[in-house]
């Protein structure tokens, strides 16, 4: 049995199949997910679980460089918005037309992760990142300007 982390198998393997530049997108209870879509259901009942506890819980295993989120968290769900700012301070925030989110957007995610959340605009896309001080780490290896402030 695993001693920490994500014990939900199905979630644990996506998770494992990402790499740089991947988008996953965890969304709310209400999200059309693409037929087409690797899609791990984590759904129970109405805010089970959480938006925030899945986010956290993939959060603490993935390397994030940037999130997105529909135009309307940031004007219309300012609990969310303030939330994604603290959680992930080091990731660069944008936003896309709700109908984006929906639509085009989650036919690019490698991975969408359906969450119980009843959260307005509750759906959001983390963009994979790499440990830029372990990737570039070996004597000679020069880091570019773009990851010059990871390190």
């Amino acid at each position: 049995m695993k001693r920490t982390g994500i014990l939900n198998a199905e979630l644990s393997g996506a998770l494992a199949t990402l790499g740089h530049t991947d988008l996953l997108l965890v969304v709310d209870a209400g999200f059309p997910i693409p037929r087409t879509a690797h899609r791990v259901d984590l759904a129970i009942a109405e805010d089970l679980p959480k938006l925030t506890t899945v986010l956290d819980l993939i959060a603490a295993e993935l390397i994030v460089e940037g999130v997105v989120v529909a135009e309307d968290v940031e004007t219309n769900n300012e609990p969310l918005a303030g939330w994604l700012r603290q959680r992930f301070a080091d990731a660069p925030l944008s936003t896309r037309p709700h109908a984006e989110m929906l639509g085009g957007l989650a036919h690019e995610a490698k991975v969408v992760v359906r969450t119980g959340a009843f959260n307005p605009w509750g759906n959001v896309g983390l963009v994979c990142g790499v440990d830029v001080p372990r990737w570039f780490d070996e004597p000679g290896v020069v880091v570019p300007d773009y990851y010059r402030d990871r390190l």
